[in-house]
């Protein structure tokens, strides 16, 4: 008998490469896809196998999301690698690409190599981590090794994360060709607009502090240093309609940029409903802002999906603007927000699962990912198109234990995620044996 652990999916609605569906098998061994028929009957004896009815659900690459904050090490009171990596099996994230902002930074090999190693002993999917820039870390940036890219923070940090200075960005620019993530927003305005606004507590003061200008001269700054010196560049989190329109007219062909479920579908009207709980960086825009972006992301000029996941306690959230901390969680959410958007006629699911997977995997050059094909990784999930279910607060598997959705009722939530082959999450259960694996970036596929 053979070693090997196979899963056979039958009878599941599945999105292939080209856009289209087929009601069919999907037939997986160890850690990749065999085949893709409309019916798979695998050799009797040879190999014991795991079967799933699919039948009514509908199979999907599993989710990528490339921007998250999962807090370990140094703040694990608000998340850890284990209960976010639980959050996104239950999402349908199979992959995700972390952010540098823990304790200690991620800013050297030391500190990568120390998130790889909790990661493989606690993560349930796959990982991911970014170096961040300072002012005065270039030979880290030139030879941190594997992640997908140099993190920068242009704006909305402090410490030796925040690289505002010219000549500092100018530096970073120059020299090495890996794919550099902005977080755009230009700390100066930043600074004169938080003076202008001095002693106002209500939350909602936070998108006219960091306005759509403070995110427009970095974004356009950022842009500038890409053409300069032909330079890689990825925009994070994009909220506003002017920085989208600016790409609309003004995108180099090597420039990509994601947005977030919440900057399309919250705007600051948040504030009066949830308070701080919508505070975030960037923060929320106008509804205005969210139709450019959604118009921008289903025309191209905004590649992919990210949720920016950025949990804080309850606790800190309830404090008095502007000591509140800015960020909310979102990889359990993301996917059924953005598949309830496709089931109100906003997008198609298959451009949904493009967006939040297959475009992903492209960027940043992760091999076998963001399709289900022959050969390529066995990373899927299975998601009820048919069915409602509200987001509660007692069902969230983040540590943080609230969502900005709450009470909000989506379709497409995930009933089965399936991490290289294995099932991790199956209709309300978590298998936490399943160990993700270190993503690999092939520079080799750009």
């Amino acid at each position: 008998m053979s070693n090997t652990s196979c899963l056979l999916i039958r009878r599941a609605a599945i999105l292939l490469p080209n856009g289209e569906f087929l009601v069919g098998d999907v037939l997986t061994r160890d850690r990749q896809i065999i085949s893709v028929a409309p019916e798979i009957s695998p050799a009797t004896g040879e190999e014991a196998i795991t079967e799933i009815d699919a039948t009514g659900l509908t199979l999907l690459p599993g989710v990528i999301d490339p921007q998250v904050h999962f807090r370990e090490p140094g703040l694990e009171h608000k998340e850890d690698l284990f209960t976010a990596s639980c959050a996104c099996a239950r999402g349908g994230v199979t992959s995700f690409l972390e952010m540098p902002n823990t304790r200690p930074l991620t800013t050297t090999q030391e500190a990568l190599d120390d998130k790889l190693q909790r990661a493989s002993q606690k993560c349930l999917v796959n990982y991911g981590f970014f170096i961040g820039a300072t002012a005065d870390n270039l030979p880290d940036l030139l030879t941190a090794n594997p992640t997908p890219g140099i993190k920068i923070f242009m704006g909305s940090m402090h410490g030796q994360l925040l690289v505002d200075q010219d000549t500092a960005l100018e530096d970073i620019f120059a020299k090495g060709d890996r794919l550099i993530a902005v977080h755009a927003e230009d700390q100066a305005r930043i600074n004169q607009r938080r003076q202008e606004f001095a002693g106002i507590t209500d939350p909602d003061v936070h998108s006219k502090i960091q306005d759509n200008l403070a995110a427009l001269l970095a974004t356009q700054q950022a842009l500038g240093l890409s053409r300069k010196y032909q330079r890689r560049l990825h925009i994070l989190h994009m909220s506003t309609g002017e920085e989208a329109e600016l790409l609309r007219t003004d995108k180099p062909s090597w420039v990509t940029a994601e947005v977030t479920p919440q900057h399309l579908l919250l705007n600051t009207s948040a504030y009066e409903k949830i308070g701080t709980l919508a505070q975030m960086n960037p923060p929320l825009r106008s509804p205005h802002d969210n139709e450019v972006l959604w118009q921008a992301l289903l025309d191209g000029v905004i590649d992919f999906i990210a949720t920016d996941h950025a949990p804080h306690t309850l606790a800190e959230k309830a404090q008095q603007y502007p000591n509140t901390p800015s960020g909310m969680p979102g990889v359990e959410t993301s996917l059924p927000l953005m598949l309830t958007a496709a089931s109100q006629g906003r997008c198609t699911v298959a451009q949904v699962s493009n967006w939040m997977s297959t475009a992903v995997a492209k960027a940043y050059n992760i091999p076998k990912k963001g399709a289900i094909a022959s050969g390529y990784d066995a990373d899927l999930v299975l998601v009820d198109l048919k069915t409602h279910h509200p987001v509660l607060r007692e069902e969230l598997l983040t540590k943080s234990g609230w969502s900005p959705f709450e009470g909000w009722n989506l379709t497409g939530w995930p009933v089965t995620t399936i991490v290289g082959g294995q099932i991790v999450y199956h209709k309300g259960k978590l298998n936490t044996e399943v160990r993700g694996e270190a993503l690999t970036f092939d520079t080799n596929l750009m």
